[in-house]
């Protein structure tokens, strides 16, 4: 299984803390051995929600791919002002702890801007969230035109990471980032195109088409 770079170092402090309960129950044995059971648990876990796995699925320029995994919360149509200016066609997708929490470029192109902006950790699913979290920003010129990816951080993620900067290039389907433990991603698009999901619906990043450009 393929690790997201960024999940080494909390695995190996997840390691180091299950090698230390085998110690103390080597020392004390008998109700111990529930720290180290504890313990191998919560490595899986940890070691699972920095899973990155490679993703094959429908590409395509008249195509928007899911550019994370999660649940469809909202649906909506709202003013972009950081990069698109103007109405959009929001698509808002919400990660649980237990989903994988690599982000993907929804289409190819050009990214032209990547902006942070701090905020607060509210609950990530919550509408408001897209206005008050710490966020970063991605905007990218497709072939069909400008699409936003924005990174929102949750009531538990306090940590996004965007591993692109403005002039590079964004393949479709391939990673771009991700955010650590709970979090949500939007997705902005001109409103001319056909929305392909529903809301509640679950979605793959990398794989699940979100909407499509007309011919």
């Amino acid at each position: 299984m393929r690790i997201a770079p960024e999940g080494w170092p909390f695995i190996r402090v997840a390691l180091a803390l299950d090698a230390a309960l085998v110690v103390v129950w080597y020392s004390w044995p008998g109700w111990t051995a529930a720290l180290v059971a504890v313990g191998v648990v919560l490595t899986v876990w940890v070691t699972a929600f920095f899973r990155d796995p490679a993703r094959q699925g429908p590409r395509g320029e008249r195509l928007v791919i899911a550019p994370a995994d999660g649940r469809v919360c909202s649906i909506a149509q709202v003013e972009e002002p950081v990069y698109i200016h103007r109405q959009t066609t929001r698509v808002s997708i919400f990660m649980s702890v237990f989903n994988v929490h690599v982000n993907r470029f929804p289409v190819s192109g050009e990214v032209e801007v990547v902006h942070y902006n701090p905020g607060q950790f509210t609950v990530a699913s919550h509408d408001k969230a897209s206005l008050v979290n710490e966020q970063a920003s991605v905007g990218i010129s497709g072939p069909r035109g400008p699409v936003l990816v924005r990174q929102i951080a949750g009531s538990i993620a306090r940590r996004i990471v965007t591993d692109v900067g403005p002039g590079d290039h964004a393949e479709q389907g391939e990673r771009f980032g991700m955010i650590r433990f709970g979090s949500r991603v939007d997705l902005f698009l001109d409103p001319a195109v056909k929305v392909k999901v529903a809301l509640n619906q679950v979605v793959r990043g990398g794989e699940t088409v979100i909407a499509e450009y007309p011919a």
